[in-house]
């Protein structure tokens, strides 16, 4: 008989008793979406938790996905239709996606062979090769970006900054001039089953998301346009009150989630550690992260195959994170590039990504870590 399988992600959500004195103030206001009471508070709760960590005040708008968050919050730019974006190449096909559904074009870059993101002086560099004129970085597995090389960045060149942090609750908490995307989908270390957070310091930016969230309709009396009316199409974006109920459940849950993952990641990571002849090489990070996810790259990509081949005849899960790049989808291959993406490919060929989620305990790390050294085998 086959192993019981090992799931690669599997979501920690709050539990129907936990979620029913929610669901019980909704009834009784019998307010289901459009900023309704429990979104309110949600946004609150969330909003003091990014004040306490930034020095000026934020701002902040719940969405219904981080892909439309990302879209309206290119679209409250203001930038001209066919502005360039510059994105790099190692990301979720969405960050790309909200570029073109918001009229702009991804132009793509390379990532830093250490961090795997997009940094600023990648994007400098890019500026020699090929023009953009906004820059979408991506958090990517959750790593926090430098806010204040961004700033500076922006600074000299007066490309704006929104980053998409959609892997990066509980790490990025610095926004400096950047708005920040984060997604709430049922996968992600917080949680409220789906939705997003535009988060940044600009009010008339969240406002403008906040609007464009609604269909664009003007609910603000102190606006020219009148209320009821719309100067800037929108969509439906806005986050219903289910999803603020779960998220609120799961703020209460949030700081033993964090604590369970980052320990989780410590005990896991040391195990893949000892495995003999692998020599994991890691996304270079800061410590004490909440992750979301376990990657890790290997020494070549027949290791790679070896080892996702062992973990499917043990039962488990695993899977090429972010992999084809973004320029090897079929949808964006004629997309503009500043320059080649060599540290993209290289990561790419060898990137592993294995089972991560709060659901599994030692015995699980144990056997994933028993196939992964099966894969590698001793080495001559």
């Amino acid at each position: 008989m086959k192993p019981a399988r090992i799931q690669l992600l599997v979501p920690d959500m709050p539990c129907t008793e936990e979620l029913v004195p929610w669901f019980k103030r909704m009834d009784q206001a019998r307010w289901y979406s459009n900023f309704g009471p429990l979104c309110r508070e949600f946004e609150d709760r969330l909003g003091a938790m990014f004040a306490a960590r930034n020095p000026r005040p934020i701002h902040l708008s719940s969405v219904s996905s981080a892909t439309l968050g990302l879209e309206l919050a290119l679209t409250a730019l203001g930038l001209e239709p066919g502005s360039r974006v510059l994105l790099p190449a190692l990301t979720f096909v969405a960050t790309a996606t909200a570029v073109a559904r918001a009229g702009l074009v991804p132009v793509v870059s390379d990532i830093d062979p250490h961090s795997w993101l997009l940094t600023p002086a990648i994007a400098r560099a890019a500026r020699a090769l090929s023009k953009f004129d906004a820059v979408m970085p991506v958090a990517t597995f959750g790593c926090p970006h430098d806010m204040g090389g961004w700033d500076a960045f922006s600074a000299e060149t007066g490309a704006p900054v929104v980053i998409d942090a959609a892997g990066a609750f509980g790490n990025q908490w610095e926004t400096g001039n950047a708005t920040l995307v984060f997604s709430l989908h049922a996968t992600k270390s917080f949680a409220a089953g789906e939705g997003g957070l535009v988060v940044s310091r600009d009010a008339a930016l969240v406002a403008r998301v906040r609007q464009l969230s609604n269909f664009g309709i003007n609910l603000d009396p102190r606006d020219a346009t009148p209320v009821g009316q719309v100067n800037l199409p929108g969509t439906n974006a806005k986050l219903s009150e289910y999803h603020a109920a779960v998220g609120l459940a799961n703020l209460e849950r949030w700081p033993a989630l964090a604590q369970a993952r980052i320990a989780l990641f410590e005990r896991y990571s040391a195990a893949i550690g000892r495995i003999a002849g692998l020599d994991a090489r890691w996304q270079a990070t800061p410590p004490g992260l909440t992750r979301t996810l376990l990657c890790f790259r290997v020494a070549s990509s027949g290791m790679r195959e070896a080892i996702e081949l062992a973990c499917r005849t043990a039962n488990i899960e695993t899977r090429r994170w972010y992999l084809p790049l973004i320029q090897q989808h079929d949808g964006f291959t004629e997309l503009p590039r500043a320059g080649h993406t060599p540290c993209a490919f290289e990561v790419a060929q060898d990137l592993v990504g294995l089972p991560f989620h709060n659901h599994f305990d030692d015995g699980a790390i144990s056997r994933i870590c028993g196939a992964v050294a099966g894969a590698v085998g001793p080495q001559d």
